[in-house]
C-alpha cells in the first residue's frame, strides 16, 4: 500500500514538473510574445525574459522586432521612353505591431518581397530611363511611399528604407549611350578649339596694328622667327628653311620696294642667306698658304661701286648699312 501511494506521488510530481516545464517561456531581447489563449489573441505583449503561460489552452508565438534588410529580385520593365532595364533593390523594414504582423498576414516576409517587386515594376513604368540613372532618390521615396501605404496600416510593418542596386541597359542601349557621349567630348573639343582661334586672331590683329604702326618692329620678329627655328637643332632646316621664311614675309612687307633718296634696298633674306653661306664656309678646314690670301670679312669691307658716306639730299652723311 504505501508502494503504491509513493509511486502516485511520483507520478504526480512528474507531471507538475512537466506542465512547470511546458508553461515557462523565455523571451530574447528582440522580440516581442503575442499570447493566443483558446484561439483568441491577448491584448497584453510579452516582454523580453522569462513568461509563464497556462499549458494547453495558451500559445505564443515570438516576433522579431529588428530591422530586416530584404533582397528584391530584378525586375525587368520598360520606362515611359520605352527602354527596356532591368533593375533590383532592397527593403529596410520593421515590425511595428506584432499583433498585426500575425493576425492581418500570413507569411508577412512574403507578403513583403510580392509587395516590393510589383511596386518596383510600377515605378519603373513611370519614369524615364535618365531618371533611372541620375535620380534615385527620388524613385527610392516614391517606393518607399508605396510600399508603406500597403503595409504599415494594415500589417503593422514599417517600411523604413528602399534602395535601387543597380540598373542594367541593354548592349545596345550602353553603345548608343557611348557613342552620345563621345560625339557630345567631340563637340565640346571643337567648339573650345573654334574660341581659342577666334581669341588667337584677335591677338594677332592687334599685334599686327602694333607691328604697322613702326616696320622695323616686323623686321625685329622675323629675325626672332629665325632664332626659334635654328634652336631646333635640325641640320636640314637650320639652312634653307629661315631663308626662305624670311624672303617670303620680307616680299610680303615690302623689302623689294625702293627707299625715299630712289635707291633700291637691300633685301634683308638676300643679306641673312649670303652671310650664312659665308659661316658655313668658314667652318670648313682652312687651306690658306699666306696671310695675303685671307679673304675680306663680310660686312667691314664696303662694296664695289658704293662709297663709304654719301650725301643726303638735305646734306647730311649717311653710312653704307643705312641701307
Amino acid at each position: 500500500m504505501a508502494e503504491a501511494a509513493f509511486i502516485l506521488l511520483a507520478i504526480i510530481a512528474f507531471l507538475v514538473f512537466l506542465v512547470v516545464v511546458a508553461s515557462v517561456k523565455v523571451v530574447q531581447q528582440v522580440e516581442q510574445g503575442v499570447v493566443f489563449r483558446l484561439g483568441r489573441v491577448q491584448p497584453q505583449f510579452r516582454a523580453a525574459g522569462l513568461t509563464l503561460i497556462f499549458p494547453v489552452i495558451d500559445r505564443m508565438t515570438k516576433v522579431n522586432m529588428q530591422t530586416v534588410a530584404m533582397g528584391v529580385p530584378a525586375q525587368e520593365g520598360i520606362t515611359q521612353d520605352n527602354v527596356s532595364v532591368r533593375v533590383d533593390a532592397v527593403v529596410y523594414f520593421r515590425v511595428i505591431d506584432p499583433v498585426k504582423a500575425i493576425v492581418n498576414v500570413q507569411n508577412y516576409n512574403w507578403a513583403i518581397s510580392q509587395v516590393a517587386q510589383t511596386s518596383l515594376r510600377s515605378v519603373i513604368g513611370q519614369a524615364d530611363m535618365q531618371q533611372l540613372l541620375s535620380d534615385r532618390e527620388t524613385i527610392n521615396i516614391e517606393l518607399q511611399r508605396i510600399m508603406d501605404a500597403a503595409t504599415e496600416a494594415p500589417w503593422g510593418i514599417k517600411i523604413q528604407r528602399v534602395e535601387i542596386k543597380d540598373v542594367s541597359l541593354p548592349e545596345g542601349m550602353k553603345r548608343s549611350m557611348a557613342r552620345q557621349a563621345e560625339a557630345e567630348r567631340e563637340r565640346r573639343a571643337r567648339i573650345i578649339t573654334a574660341d581659342g582661334e577666334f581669341q588667337a586672331s584677335k591677338r594677332l590683329a592687334a599685334a599686327a596694328e602694333v607691328m604697322a604702326q613702326d616696320p622695323a618692329s616686323l623686321q625685329l620678329r622675323l629675325l626672332q622667327t629665325v632664332v626659334e627655328v635654328a634652336a631646333e637643332k635640325n641640320s636640314t632646316l637650320v639652312m634653307p628653311f629661315p631663308v626662305e621664311l624670311l624672303r617670303f614675309f620680307d616680299r610680303a612687307a615690302g623689302g623689294d620696294q625702293t627707299s625715299r633718296e630712289g635707291n633700291p634696298r637691300t633685301n634683308l633674306a638676300e643679306r641673312l642667306a649670303k652671310g650664312e653661306e659665308e659661316l658655313a664656309r668658314a667652318d670648313e678646314p682652312s687651306t690658306i698658304a699666306s696671310a695675303d690670301e685671307v679673304p675680306p670679312v663680310p660686312g667691314l669691307e664696303p662694296g664695289p661701286g658704293i662709297a663709304e658716306h654719301e650725301e643726303r639730299p638735305n646734306g647730311a652723311r649717311r653710312d653704307e648699312s643705312d641701307g
